[in-house]
């Protein structure tokens, strides 16, 4: 990745510009998945990250981010619940840890000691274990 990526948004990184939506177009959802692309990286809080993440939405550049989130509370918190980052995170689709070792590692390091208490929030981690650096 380049060494400014933080101070881009994704749709700078992506080279991907999606149409910006007028007031009475599309679900909350939906204006704020477009509004967050247009948003630098840098600014991006926890809700933020659990928003796109849980849309797997600029995954390989959000996947970092929340992995430094996550590294310093485990159970940081968007708008939803304790924990809330941490469970959308996990529920990522087995095809990008499949792709990005370096990223499950990272992650596996950081909840390999704390999985009781990940089981006991009921989380779905399922997608995570089953990728191929598990096996």
């Amino acid at each position: 990745m380049e060494n400014n990526w933080r101070h881009k948004t994704l749709e700078n990184l992506e080279k991907k510009v999606w149409p910006t939506l007028s007031s009475d177009e599309g679900s909350y959802l939906i204006k704020t998945c477009n509004s967050l692309r247009k948003k630098q990286l840098q600014y991006f809080t926890t809700e933020d990250l659990r928003i796109m993440i849980g849309q797997e939405i600029g995954l390989h550049y959000l996947i970092p981010l929340a992995i430094e989130t996550l590294t310093n509370d485990l159970f940081a918190e968007g708008d939803m619940y304790e924990g809330d980052l941490l469970k959308n995170v996990l529920e990522v689709d087995t095809e990008f840890w499949d792709d990005n070792k370096d990223h499950w590692l990272q992650l596996n390091d950081i909840i390999k000691d704390r999985r009781q208490e990940i089981e006991k929030m009921k989380f779905d981690i399922s997608k995570f274990d089953n990728c191929k650096h598990r096996k």
